[in-house]
């Protein structure tokens, strides 16, 4: 990212205010897949993952990206509530209509949290980490979240959103008070704000490069990245599944993006779907 996504103390009230408006966004989107035509941008909206599969349901092309300033009812993993104030973060949704198994999906969950990371480590950021499977750290705490949802049937994958929610320009005091400490936004670790239009072209950019990528080649070659970015192997966690939870130490991250865990009495399980907790950090 270009050291222009950045604005100075002094702009930061103009910055704040900046709206990724359709209109903004229209120069700004040059690649193939993103296009003017194909984005579309709330002032306030429920939830952008909503509207994109809606719109997904009814045929909307692949590239079809949706844009809320607000989110009255903005959603994370296992219906967690995801915190979406006006006028300081980026909430958005991409429309995908990729070749892929349905076990493959969890992939563009690891893909996008790869892309977030480059775009953040782009501005010269230091302290970036992925959280398996969703989430984006900057020095210990949340950045960013992923939630990806996909239509599936006898034929395989339909279409499937990618949400975002990254904290840019908010505050703890615009947090509810159980997330005060735990998340972090990048104006706490950045001298000017971050704009927000010309992150989320930076964003569409580095998205479209890795997605064609992904496409072609799949998850495997982009292992080695993620992995650089996530710290993960070697660790102890403590891995919360639907069934069970269990602690053991991270070994490895398989091609097809499940966490392997090998438990105290050494039984190695593949994790597919769950939450982890670094248990050194707890």
């Amino acid at each position: 990212m270009s050291a222009s996504s950045l604005v100075t103390a002094a702009e930061a009230t103009a910055a704040e205010r900046q709206q990724p408006t359709a209109a903004v966004m229209a120069p700004l989107l040059t690649g193939d897949r993103f296009r003017p035509e194909r984005y579309h941008f709330f002032s306030v909206l429920d939830s952008t993952n909503r509207q994109a599969a809606q719109w997904a349901r009814a045929g909307a092309p692949e590239g079809t990206v949706v844009v809320a300033d607000q989110q009255t009812a903005g959603r994370g993993r296992l219906g967690r509530h995801w915190s979406s104030p006006a006028g300081v973060n980026l909430y958005c949704s991409i429309v995908l209509r990729p070749a892929l198994s349905p076990r493959e999906v969890a992939q563009l969950t690891l893909l996008t949290g790869l892309v977030l990371a480059r775009t953040v480590t782009g501005m010269g950021v230091a302290g970036v980490e992925i959280k398996w499977p969703n989430d984006l750290l900057l020095n210990g705490r949340k950045l960013a979240g992923i939630l990806t949802e996909a239509r599936m049937d006898s034929s395989g994958v339909q279409y499937v959103v990618v949400g975002i929610g990254i904290n840019l320009n908010g505050t703890d005091a615009l947090l509810p008070p159980e997330l005060r400490g735990k998340a972090i936004h990048l104006a706490d670790v950045l001298r000017g704000m971050v704009d927000r239009p010309r992150f989320l072209a930076d964003l569409l950019a580095q998205f479209e490069r890795g997605y064609g990528r992904f496409c072609q080649q799949g998850f495997g070659p982009l292992r080695e990245e993620w992995l650089a970015f996530s710290r993960l192997l070697g660790r102890p966690v403590q891995v919360r599944m639907a069934a069970e939870s269990f602690a053991g130490q991270a070994l490895a991250l398989d091609n097809e993006g499940c966490l392997l865990v090998q438990r105290a009495d050494g039984t190695l399980t593949r994790v597919v779907a769950g939450d982890i907790l670094f248990t050194e950090d707890e």
